[in-house]
C-alpha cells in the first residue's frame, strides 16, 4: 500500500484510502520521525471510522480508547473500539508490560501504535507496519512493507 498526501486539506481522504485497505489485522504500528504526522493522521483514521469522541494524542496517557457505533470495515463491525498508543515516552519495557499490553494488542481492538520501535518485541507477529515520511514539498508519503 502506498498513498500521498499532498496537504492537510487531503488528509481525510488519504484516511478514507487506507482504511480501504486495510488488512485484517488488528494492530498497526505506525513509523516516522517526529513531526511527521502519525497523530495527525491517527486522528483522521478515527474520524473515519466513526469516532466521535475528541481525539487527542496519548503521550502522556500512553493509550487513550474511543469507540464507534458504526463501522466502514466488514472484519472489523461496530461497536467498534480503537485504542491508540503512544509510547514516545516509555523508559522501560516493564512499563508497558504494567499496563496491560496484551490485553489490548490481543483484544481484538484496532491498535493504532506510534513510537513502536521502543516496543518492537511486544508486537504480535501479523501487526502491520506503516510508515509516514514528510518530502520536502511538505507532502507525505504513507506505505507499508510488501
Amino acid at each position: 500500500m502506498e498513498i500521498i498526501i499532498k496537504d492537510i486539506e487531503h488528509i481525510r481522504e488519504a484516511a478514507r484510502e487506507f482504511i480501504g485497505q486495510m488488512s485484517t489485522g488488528n494492530v498497526f504500528a505506525f513509523y516516522g520521525k517526529m513531526g511527521a504526522g502519525k497523530t495527525t493522521f491517527i486522528k483522521a483514521l478515527c474520524e473515519e471510522l466513526g469516532v466521535e469522541d475528541v481525539i487527542t494524542s496519548p503521550t502522556f496517557a500512553i493509550v487513550n480508547e474511543y469507540g464507534s457505533n458504526r463501522s466502514p470495515l466488514p472484519a472489523y463491525p461496530a461497536p467498534l473500539r480503537i485504542c491508540h498508543f503512544d509510547f514516545y515516552r516509555i523508559k522501560k519495557l516493564e512499563e508497558v508490560y504494567d499496563m496491560g499490553y496484551e490485553d489490548y494488542f490481543y483484544s481484538g481492538a484496532l491498535c493504532f501504535i506510534e513510537w513502536p520501535e521502543l516496543v518492537e518485541e511486544l508486537l504480535p507477529e501479523d501487526a502491520t507496519k506503516v510508515y509516514i515520511e514528510e518530502a520536502e514539498d511538505g507532502s507525505r508519503r504513507i506505505f507499508t512493507e510488501a
